[in-house]
Protein backbone atom coordinates (compact mmCIF):
# COMPACT_ATOMS: atom_id res chain seq x y z
CA UNK A 1 0.00 0.00 0.00
CA UNK A 2 1.13 3.54 -0.64
CA UNK A 3 1.42 6.13 2.10
CA UNK A 4 -1.65 7.91 0.76
CA UNK A 5 -3.71 4.71 0.91
CA UNK A 6 -2.49 3.99 4.46
CA UNK A 7 -3.38 7.50 5.60
CA UNK A 8 -6.83 7.19 4.02
CA UNK A 9 -7.35 3.86 5.77
CA UNK A 10 -6.36 5.35 9.12
CA UNK A 11 -8.70 8.30 8.47
CA UNK A 12 -11.61 5.90 7.88
CA UNK A 13 -10.80 4.05 11.10
CA UNK A 14 -10.67 7.33 13.03
CA UNK A 15 -14.03 8.33 11.54
CA UNK A 16 -15.47 5.01 12.73
CA UNK A 17 -13.92 5.61 16.15
CA UNK A 18 -15.47 9.07 16.36
CA UNK A 19 -18.90 7.66 15.51
CA UNK A 20 -18.53 4.89 18.10
CA UNK A 21 -17.39 7.35 20.75
CA UNK A 22 -20.40 9.53 19.96
CA UNK A 23 -22.76 6.57 20.42
CA UNK A 24 -21.09 5.63 23.69
CA UNK A 25 -21.34 9.20 24.87
CA UNK A 26 -25.08 9.16 24.22
CA UNK A 27 -25.47 5.91 26.14
CA UNK A 28 -23.12 6.60 29.06
CA UNK A 29 -23.30 10.35 29.37
CA UNK A 30 -20.48 12.86 29.34
CA UNK A 31 -18.60 11.81 32.48
CA UNK A 32 -14.93 12.35 33.11
CA UNK A 33 -13.90 9.05 31.51
CA UNK A 34 -15.97 9.76 28.41
CA UNK A 35 -14.49 13.23 28.07
CA UNK A 36 -11.01 11.69 28.20
CA UNK A 37 -11.89 9.20 25.47
CA UNK A 38 -13.37 12.01 23.36
CA UNK A 39 -10.25 14.16 23.88
CA UNK A 40 -7.95 11.25 22.98
CA UNK A 41 -9.92 10.56 19.80
CA UNK A 42 -9.74 14.25 18.88
CA UNK A 43 -5.97 14.27 19.48
CA UNK A 44 -5.60 11.28 17.16
CA UNK A 45 -7.49 13.13 14.44
CA UNK A 46 -5.27 16.21 14.89
CA UNK A 47 -2.14 14.07 14.82
CA UNK A 48 -3.26 12.38 11.63
CA UNK A 49 -3.91 15.78 10.04
CA UNK A 50 -0.35 16.84 10.92
CA UNK A 51 0.98 13.58 9.52
CA UNK A 52 -0.92 14.14 6.27
CA UNK A 53 0.64 17.60 5.96
CA UNK A 54 4.12 16.22 6.60
CA UNK A 55 3.61 13.45 4.04
CA UNK A 56 2.41 15.96 1.43
CA UNK A 57 5.58 18.06 1.70
CA UNK A 58 8.48 17.10 -0.53
CA UNK A 59 11.00 14.89 1.19
CA UNK A 60 13.92 16.73 2.72
CA UNK A 61 17.39 15.69 1.66
CA UNK A 62 18.71 12.87 3.79
CA UNK A 63 22.13 14.43 4.29
CA UNK A 64 23.54 17.92 3.83
CA UNK A 65 25.48 18.88 0.74
CA UNK A 66 29.12 17.94 0.90
CA UNK A 67 31.65 20.71 1.21
CA UNK A 68 34.83 20.28 -0.81
CA UNK A 69 37.97 21.04 1.20
CA UNK A 70 40.98 21.81 -0.98
CA UNK A 71 44.24 19.90 -0.54
CA UNK A 72 46.32 23.08 -0.76
CA UNK A 73 48.07 24.14 2.46
CA UNK A 74 46.48 26.81 4.62
CA UNK A 75 47.88 30.31 4.66
CA UNK A 76 50.43 30.47 7.53
CA UNK A 77 49.28 34.00 8.41
CA UNK A 78 46.06 32.51 9.75
CA UNK A 79 47.97 30.99 12.66
CA UNK A 80 50.25 33.86 13.73
CA UNK A 81 48.13 34.81 16.74
CA UNK A 82 47.56 31.26 18.00
CA UNK A 83 49.42 29.49 20.78
CA UNK A 84 50.97 26.09 20.48
CA UNK A 85 49.42 25.10 23.78
CA UNK A 86 49.76 21.43 24.44
CA UNK A 87 52.25 20.92 21.62
CA UNK A 88 55.43 21.54 23.60
CA UNK A 89 58.19 24.01 23.00
CA UNK A 90 58.98 25.04 19.42
CA UNK A 91 62.64 24.04 19.55
CA UNK A 92 62.21 20.64 21.20
CA UNK A 93 60.56 17.36 20.21
CA UNK A 94 57.73 15.77 22.13
CA UNK A 95 58.71 12.76 24.27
Amino acid sequence: MSVHEDLTSVQRCLDDLARSVGRLEQQLGAGLEMRRVRADADHLRESLALLREAAAEPAAPRRPDLLAIPDTPYDKSLWTDSDDEGLGARDRHAP
